[in-house]
């Protein structure tokens, strides 16, 4: 039987986790001298007061040995509840009045998906804005894998909530103690944004925007805070800087972290970041020539639309400096494609991963070899190491299972009313947690006109994408209810 007691205890760290960052936006309507501040009190009263007690009232359960059912249990509720949760904001100040809105941007920035339903960003306080970027910052490295940090004082146990929220291909770790690694990345995490976001003031961005998008690149989200995207600045240096924090975003943080201990022999083995730099230079060649011959103008600029696009998609970051769906119906349907990429296992994106695609090319390899020599013996390898059959069976099963999801997903959408083009681009980027789509969810528009329906089966996509499908897609089947 679940083990609820333990299972809402977790959940109300999750909830005064939510409330105590949603305090940040009392300081910042402080500091900018909104009227707002009581209503973003009352935000973080409301979930600091729940918080407490339903911590209170299961204090004295127990969860060292946290069995996987309750860790994947409570990944999913934990998610949907700190969405759910983090409307308030939105709600109580009336800068979003429909809780279906409320939910969807809020569900958005959580799972750093960037899909918006505003039109008029810039009318916004900065507190509320500050509040989209800190769901997008707080959900890239995971409130899980925050929580799991400190959790040892808590007496619950970590390994199977670490598990279930970055359900990676290959448990890798900084150290052999779950919480030293949850730790050490978000440091990591901490790091790296303050680094990018000295950069971008450097580049001329205010205080406020650079802080803004610093959290919002690292953790791969794609929320600005202006309407035209990275595209509102037109600065060269603003480009280049976000471009390599999206690339780095989409990396394994913990090849980040060891490179930051100059071990540079980590990076050259792992065979995963090889094939996300070769296709992230590939592609971002290939788009570039595609532009300079479609429309010549000069080199460095379609170079550097061509490697923040790409970079931006691959990554699942979302962020804009042009409107890719104007390059061209070929480029069009080939950034529809890259919804599919996404960046590394380990990384802050969305996405099938790269690993994935990897193990998919490889297994087409060995095939064909097979075809060749019947009864050769062909391993298969990655970073040296053999996959087990069953690791195989996994990521194509994993694959399938997002192919059906995305095409169910899609004819639900258009039965709401919604182009075709219009639906597979929706229901695309929100499975991968990318932000802009095609048609009239490309980087030019924005999801308002979506029904409240189709935003919430959105929302759930953008849910399933971030957890990577089996760990909510267990939750309704009958084993999992029947598991030890």
């Amino acid at each position: 039987m679940l083990n609820y007691r333990i299972s809402i205890k977790f959940l109300s760290i999750l909830v005064l986790f939510n409330g105590a960052f949603m305090l940040l936006t009392v300081l910042a309507a402080l500091f900018y001298d909104e009227h707002l501040i009581s209503e973003l009190l009352v935000s973080s009263g409301i979930l600091l007061v729940i918080g407490t007690s339903m911590f209170l009232a299961t204090r004295k359960a127990e969860g060292k040995n946290l069995k996987k059912r309750e860790g994947l249990f409570v990944v999913v509720a934990g998610w949907f509840t700190m969405a759910l949760f983090g409307t308030l904001p939105y709600l109580l100040t009336g800068t979003i009045d429909n809780f279906s809105n409320a939910f969807f941007e809020t569900m958005s920035g959580f799972t750093t998906t960037g899909a918006s339903i505003l039109d008029d960003i810039e009318s916004l306080p900065n507190s509320i804005l500050l509040w989209r970027s800190l769901t997008q910052w707080i959900g890239g490295m995971g409130i899980i894998v925050l929580a799991v940090a400190v959790l040892p004082i808590l007496g619950i146990g970590s390994v199977q909530l670490f598990a279930a929220e970055a359900p990676g291909l290959s448990p890798d770790k900084i150290s052999p103690r779950i919480t030293d690694t949850a730790r050490r990345l978000w440091l990591l995490y901490i790091g790296l944004t303050l680094v990018e976001m000295l950069l971008l003031r450097v580049g001329g961005m205010s205080f406020f925007d650079s802080l803004n998008h610093a959290l919002t690149t690292v953790s791969t989200g794609g929320f600005s805070t202006k309407q035209a995207s990275i595209a509102h600045y037109n600065s060269a240096f603003i480009e280049y800087v976000v471009s390599i924090f999206m690339f780095l975003g989409g990396m394994n943080f913990i090849l980040i972290y060891f490179l930051t201990r100059l071990q540079w022999s980590k990076l050259r083995k792992n065979g995963e970041f090889r094939f996300y730099a070769g296709i992230v230079i590939t592609f971002v060649l290939l788009v570039t020539i595609a532009l300079t011959v479609r429309s010549g103008g000069h080199i460095e600029e379609n170079f550097r639309h061509s490697l923040f696009q790409v970079i931006s998609m691959i990554s699942t970051t979302g962020f804009c400096t042009a409107d890719y769906t104007t390059w061209g119906s070929g480029l069009t349907m080939f950034f529809f494609l890259l919804l599919f990429a996404g960046g590394s296992a380990g990384s802050t994106s969305g996405g099938v991963k790269m690993v994935r695609h990897l193990i998919l090319f490889k297994i087409g390899r060995t095939e064909l070899k097979r075809q060749m020599h019947p009864n050769a013996v062909i391993p298969l390898k990655i970073n040296g190491k053999i996959l087990p059959d069953g690791l195989k069976g996994t990521v194509l099963g994993f694959i399938i299972s997002y192919i059906i999801i995305f095409a169910i997903s899609s004819i639900a959408l258009s039965a709401m009313g919604i182009g075709f083009d219009t639906a597979i681009g929706a229901v695309a980027t929100s499975l991968g947690n990318v932000g802009p789509g095609i048609s009239e969810v490309g980087p030019a528009f924005n999801f308002n006109f979506i029904p409240d329906a189709g935003k919430w089966l959105l929302a759930f996509l953008m849910l399933i994408g971030r957890l990577e499908i089996f760990t909510v897609l267990l939750l309704f089947s009958p084993v999992f209810w029947k598991m030890n």
